[in-house]
């Protein structure tokens, strides 16, 4: 394949992602995730100091954080929606953060520019891992922080990922989860890194309503459940609403009106060379 029908490959693939995280209401999902991302800023409570970027940063949950505790904060994301989503959460709570449209695989920033590179279930969705891994650790200090929570393959939402990924994942892109598996991690990123943190934790899912309204609000406002939905026919959506319905009531923790399941990340931290 020439190199200008490689471009043109990236180019379409980008579009797709960009369509796919722009679809459904991520602003409104991502509310319900609220506690456990706190969790893990929490975690981060030893290096909050100077100035983050928060890639992947959707309609800015974390950034929202690190902000109101007066940090000099950055959050890019590949949405246009969220993004404009995110500087409207901003000007409510009178926040100076910068909020831009751009891409974890080319950050627009100084080498160095950051003493804080955090991304909370986004980066890893970037088609090209190597790249992002090498952005991550460029834009951020040497002696400063690389922060990730990353899906695990084995984890709930990997297993939900592979029963949508038949009918959305793009050809050719290697599994986001792979971010969530220990020597991936490493080989991505360790030679980049004097010391590593590897440690899973758990993302609470909890709902007031049973699994079959969770799998209707994943397909409403998560814009990869949303789009694979959207790419089939009636049989499709049905089959695929089955196996949803079937393994969130699996993993539900609660009683038949309720919804808790708990789903496995790795948390990422690095201290850069």
């Amino acid at each position: 394949m020439t190199t200008s029908a490689l471009a043109s490959d990236l180019d379409q693939l980008k579009i797709r992602l960009k369509t796919i995280w722009m679809a459904g209401d991520y602003d409104r999902f991502s509310r319900y995730m609220e506690g456990s991302a706190r969790e893990f800023y929490e975690r981060l409570a030893a290096f909050r100091r100077g100035r983050w970027l928060d890639v992947a940063c959707g309609s800015g949950q974390l950034a929202l954080m690190a902000a109101r505790d007066g940090l000099d904060v950055t959050g890019v994301d590949i949405a246009t929606n969220l993004v404009e989503r995110a500087r409207g959460r901003a000007r409510v709570e009178s926040l100076r953060i910068r909020f831009e449209e751009g891409d974890a695989e080319a950050l627009q920033f100084a080498d160095g520019e950051f003493d804080v590179v955090a991304s909370l279930i986004g980066a890893m969705f970037a088609p090209r891992p190597d790249m992002v891994a090498t952005e991550l650790l460029r834009v951020c200090k040497p002696g400063g922080v690389i922060a990730m929570a990353n899906w695990t393959p084995q984890g709930f939402v990997g297993q939900m990922f592979k029963a949508v990924a038949k009918f959305i994942a793009p050809s050719g892109m290697p599994s986001p989860v792979l971010w969530g598996d220990e020597t991936t991690v490493r080989e991505r990123l360790g030679s980049g890194l004097s010391e590593l943190r590897l440690v899973r934790h758990h993302y609470t899912f909890a709902y007031d309503f049973p699994p079959v309204a969770v799998v209707e609000l994943f397909r409403r406002y998560y814009g990869p459940i949303n789009q694979a939905f959207a790419a089939l026919d009636t049989a499709g959506q049905d089959r695929l609403r089955g196996e949803l319905e079937a393994l969130w009531a699996a993993h539900n923790r609660a009683g038949i009106d309720r919804t808790v399941v708990y789903a496995e990340y790795l948390e990422v931290i690095g201290i850069r060379a």
